[in-house]
């Protein structure tokens, strides 16, 4: 790499080796946004055939690096497995060892679509289990801007992966959540008891909130509007996760889940575990940005421990 060139320089050539075929990509209209975990988003026209692509850059410092890559590994989980469309990843690196980037393909998002299908699909993807049977992933990525832990590759059991992964994980983040350790053992105990319904290990999203989720027109499939889910926190781990936290900030229909029920239904019980799953998400919450949340997340504590 020459010293004069520039950030559009390196992603280019990491696109021309990534598809083995020269790319020289520009500035385009379009994308610009901040994207998970603070990263900023924007669009890039490859000059030599004309296709789009979207961008996503942060610092290369502070886990930047670490976490596009954690990201590109993700969603190329997803997409390998030909269930449900994603944007599908091209390349990533760094710029001189200052800026991280990673490059998708570019999607026309746009209105309509069909949430029985956005359901449905889900599901499909949900029956992509772990290829060594495990729950957790090989690599730790971010859920939002904070770690999210998934290694060692493991765990068979998992009421103990959730256990230390994730409830342990974020109670050392936020203090315990003020509680006392009696309190945390009761919790940790009675959530390790609701969650030994032996789950298989399914391919999960892991961040499946509405904004994560919209409609696209796909070329490779006519410019039909298909149902897309991006910017994930993938692992391997219990489906109902996933269902879970669709319920948690609204964006999804009645069709959305008779899709995935009509699919793959859900098993019995399944109800009392979306709180134990959110919880995960509103303690992320008080992590990122305090305010309300703990205070939601002590409220889903004591439902927690009546169930």
């Amino acid at each position: 790499m020459s010293s004069t060139d520039t950030l559009m320089d390196s992603m280019s050539s990491a696109c021309s080796e990534a598809l083995s075929r020269p790319v020289r990509l520009e500035v385009a209209r379009g994308g610009g946004s901040s994207g998970g975990g603070g990263a900023s988003v924007s669009a890039a026209t490859d000059s030599e055939s004309g296709v789009k692509y979207f961008i996503k850059k942060t610092s290369a410092g502070g886990g930047g690096e670490q976490m596009l890559r954690a990201e590109y590994l993700g969603v190329k989980e997803m997409a390998d497995t030909h269930t449900i469309k994603v944007p599908e990843p091209i390349a990533y690196g760094t710029h001189k060892g200052t800026t991280a980037f990673v490059v998708f393909e570019y999607l026309d998002f746009c209105g309509g679509g069909s949430q029985y299908e956005l359901g449905k699909q889900l599901a499909q993807m949900h029956k992509c289990f772990s290829p060594n049977g495990n729950f957790g992933f090989h690599v730790d990525n971010t859920i939002g801007a904070t770690p999210q832990p998934n290694i060692p590759w493991d765990h068979d059991n998992w009421a103990d992966f959730w256990d230390e992964h994730r409830l342990g994980h974020m109670l050392k983040l936020t203090g315990d959540a003020g509680l006392d350790k009696s309190t945390v053992k009761k919790l940790r105990d009675k959530t390790k008891e609701l969650l030994s319904h032996n789950p298989q290990p399914s391919l999960l999203h892991g961040d499946l909130w509405g904004g994560n989720k919209g409609f696209a027109k796909v070329p490779s499939n006519g410019d039909k509007i298909s149902p897309v889910i991006f910017d994930p926190a993938t692992y391997y781990g219990d489906r109902e996760a996933d269902v879970a936290m669709t319920y948690l900030f609204g964006g999804f229909g009645p069709d959305f889940y008779r899709g995935y029920e009509d699919e793959w239904p859900l098993p019995e019980g399944h109800e009392k575990r979306k709180t134990v799953y959110n919880l995960y998400h509103i303690l992320n919450h008080d992590v990122l940005f305090g305010g309300m949340y703990l205070s939601q997340a002590r409220g889903m504590i004591n439902k927690i421990m009546k169930d």
